[in-house]
């Protein structure tokens, strides 16, 4: 199966999902929800792929939802809601979080390798992943809140398990930016290398030793956590997808909205 944001180069048990996107710093067009649950999903099918290993190709790896696009495609985004397009944000979201629950469902390792940009829905789809992984000038930021709108990809409920209730309510109520080290303190990231090519080869080195643990093992390490984890994280997406489709056409995000869209048109 061939992909458009997608690209994907397997070798000895590993599959590197590339976020190929360079020109556009990786942003997260519409190709990158449509295409990530079927993506996954072939990806777990494969019996010879033990390993998943996202990273981004250029010069971030990725900088999250690509809002111009989605304004274009969705233009009741930025519309005042009536009922039906409340009922229609609520499908997309859920659309949107497909990708992600099929992620964080899937028995199969996931590692997360980031340089450089890593925003929003990026953080969604890293806090998806099992391990992470960055360079020395990678930067993380819950961006949402500085868009008005609560994270509704899986952060949220996600981050609490990696960094701890509290340091995830900082990230989530200020947006702010993490450095590579920081991540590293606060348990975002386990390892941080010199530099991008460090990093890719570091992480694709990291996957192939793990691709060579037996795989009903890794699958029941994989089962255990989840069980732990995922019905609370689920819950939390579903409620979340809620909330947005009700609560989203605020004036605030209404504005910021329209600002894009006056931006565009000149």
């Amino acid at each position: 199966m061939s992909y458009s944001f997608f690209e994907i180069d397997k070798r000895n048990g590993v599959a590197l999902l590339w976020l190929n996107r360079p020109q556009k710093r990786n942003f997260m067009s519409w190709e990158f929800w449509d295409e990530l649950p079927r993506v996954v999903a072939e990806l777990d099918r494969d019996d010879d792929i033990r390993v998943l290993c996202f990273a981004g190709k250029g010069a971030s790896f990725s900088m999250g939802l690509d809002l111009p696009d989605f304004i274009e495609r969705f233009p009741e985004l930025h519309q005042q809601g009536s009922g039906e397009n409340r009922e229609h944000l609520l499908r997309l979201i859920q659309k949107m979080q497909q990708g992600f629950k099929a992620l964080i469902a899937s028995e199969k390792p996931s590692v997360a390798a980031v340089h450089r940009h890593c925003i929003g829905g990026a953080l969604d789809l890293i806090s998806a992943c099992d391990i992470r992984f960055c360079s020395a000038d990678a930067q993380f930021s819950l961006r949402e809140i500085k868009v008005h709108i609560v994270a509704d990809m899986g952060s949220l409920q996600l981050l609490p398990h990696i960094i701890g209730d509290g340091m995830t309510r900082d990230l989530a109520l200020t947006g702010r930016d993490v450095d590579a080290d920081e991540a590293l303190r606060i348990g975002l990231v386990s390892r941080v290398f010199p530099d991008k090519d460090s990093l890719h080869a570091g992480s694709v080195k990291f996957c192939e030793e793990l691709a060579a643990n037996e795989a009903i093992v890794s699958r029941g390490v994989k089962r255990i956590l989840n069980k732990a984890r995922n019905e609370s994280v689920l819950r939390g997406l579903d409620d979340v997808a809620l909330y947005n489709s009700s609560f989203l056409q605020v004036e605030p995000f209404l504005n910021f909205m329209k600002q894009f869209v006056e931006r565009k048109k000149k």
